[in-house]
């Protein structure tokens, strides 16, 4: 049994088994601006890469048309040459194709990578080959390979790429068939291409340097720009980790309209949100031990002093039962204003303010023998919550009937003034002293005028009729009644009918 409760304590142990906390560590040693930084350059030398691959593959496309070009325009001559030339000797066409070639060839100016020959097979099957006597600066030009130059010679194809160890040529040719079975001549155009080649290669490889050169420059300015961004998060961070249950009243400057300034006032709106809940929490149990204290000894008392006679007995049960009931109701006050700290403390609707008005009045004339009188309503529908506004006026009738004695007069209405809606609960009691105006809507004060034997709460009242004002985005408003007395008023933003229906 002890092995098996073992086990299963380990199980639900979450630094045993949780991953997530085990791999934690690792994971922060790679900061957001580490991950920032790294995803920047992969996409970086992704484009750039790009970038140069495709300067490349366009560059080497014009390479390849202009050869090609070439080519075309070098062998179209030559077709046009053997139409409509003749011998500059005799004046007429040309009757030997070595005669032909010779002519034409004399007539031409290659460019720097291409050689224009003439090829002649004989009548022992030799071939020979008839060009202008110049260099050409490759490895092996073709009018010294003459495997190349019979290759290209015996191709069925007017044109081709010929690739060797030597470097690649690029080639065109036109047949001269003057015996007629086969072609006993053919007019050669050759191209190197090699070193347009490497140009494109130099290009592309200056377009790394430059690209990488840039890259550099941009993980600097990157590294910068991100510290300067992420500082905000790593000052969110570091209050973050120096806020404690004691200690919640440190903030985040604010700083620019951004993404990062949302967040330190998000960060900041958190914390005091957090401050008002831990200050309401020990506001509570500090009232609750202060309020609680007193009955909780007088229950004692009477209970250690309680004697055998049956009427003591009784007398005895009746109070402790009394301060209990008390007990109970400061601790269900204290909740509701616990309660208030919430968001959905307050739940508006649309409510029609003569009907909650009328409400009030019939639950208030239950409090007590009061000459009770509803001297108006507004007649209009609000965006409000109908419970805790009732609770709020019932708590403000019964306030009045505390310091009120029968036969009083209590009015109760509501109106509307400008953009506000007033709804009001006035008595001809003793008032308010204006020492006393502020202290009594706080938790456990009373007034002294008002208060006194007569007042038997524990003090949470008003503030509860506060707290519910308040969660209204309202006010509660004290001033005197005219004659004598304190007339208490919620003023409450009017908030407009819904669209299509009459106020």
């Amino acid at each position: 049994m002890t092995t098996t409760t073992a086990r299963v304590r380990a199980t639900a142990d979450p630094t045993t088994t949780d991953p997530t906390t085990a791999t934690d560590p690792a994971r922060r040693r790679i900061t957001a601006r580490v991950r920032i930084l790294l995803w920047l350059l992969l996409v970086m030398a992704v484009a750039l890469i790009e970038v140069a691959t495709t300067t490349r593959s366009f560059l080497m496309r014009d390479v390849d048309n202009r050869i090609s070009r070439l080519l075309t325009q070098e062998t179209g001559e030559f077709a046009g040459f053997e139409k409509r030339g003749g011998d500059p000797q005799t004046g007429q066409p040309f009757t030997s194709a070595r005669r032909l070639l010779t002519v034409f060839l004399e007539q031409q100016n290659p460019d720097t990578d291409e050689e224009l020959m003439g090829l002649v097979r004989g009548t022992d099957g030799v071939l020979r080959q008839l060009r202008q006597p110049s260099d050409i600066s490759v490895a092996l030009p073709l009018y010294r390979d003459s495997d190349a130059k019979r290759r290209i010679f015996d191709s069925p194809d007017p044109t081709g790429t010929l690739s060797r160890p030597e470097g690649e040529i690029r080639w065109a040719k036109v047949t001269v068939a003057h015996a007629g079975a086969k072609p006993d001549a053919a007019f050669v155009v050759a191209f190197h291409s090699e070193r347009e080649r490497e140009r494109v290669n130099q290009v592309f490889r200056a377009l790394l340097i430059i690209s990488g050169v840039a890259l550099l420059l941009t993980t600097g300015i990157a590294w910068v720009a991100a510290g300067r961004i992420l500082r905000p998060v790593r000052v969110v961070r570091t209050a973050a980790a120096q806020i404690t249950e004691q200690d919640l009243t440190r903030r985040i400057p604010v700083h620019g309209k951004d993404d990062i300034a949302a967040l330190a006032e998000t960060f900041n709106s958190m914390l005091d949100r957090l401050e008002r809940g831990f200050a309401a929490q020990r506001e509570f149990v500090d009232d609750a031990g202060h309020e609680l204290r007193t009955p909780i000894t007088i229950v004692r008392g009477h209970l250690e002093v309680m004697g055998d006679d049956p009427a003591e007995r009784d007398e005895t049960i009746r109070l402790v039962t009394d301060e209990l009931d008390r007990m109970s109701r400061i601790v269900e006050d204290l909740l509701l204003l616990a309660k208030a700290e919430r968001p959905d403390f307050v739940v508006p609707e649309p409510a029609q303010v003569a009907e909650l008005t009328a409400d009030v009045f019939v639950k208030a004339r239950t409090l007590g023998d009061r000459d009770w009188r509803l001297v108006g309503v507004a007649d209009v529908e609000s965006e409000l919550d109908f419970q805790r506004i009732t609770q709020a006026m019932v708590q403000l009738a019964q306030n009045a009937v505390q310091h009120t004695v029968p036969g009083q007069t209590i009015r109760i209405g509501s109106r509307v003034v400008g953009p506000y809606i007033e709804l009001y609960v006035a008595d001809r009691g003793p008032g308010v002293q204006p020492a006393d105006a502020e202290i009594i809507f706080e938790r456990f004060r009373r007034g002294t005028a008002r208060r006194g034997a007569r007042a038997s709460g524990a003090g949470l009242g008003l503030a509860i009729v506060k707290a519910i004002a308040e969660g209204h985005h309202g006010r509660v408003r004290l001033s005197e009644t005219p004659g004598g007395g304190a007339t208490f008023t919620l003023v409450l933003h009017a908030s407009p009918a819904p669209e299509g229906q009459d106020t």
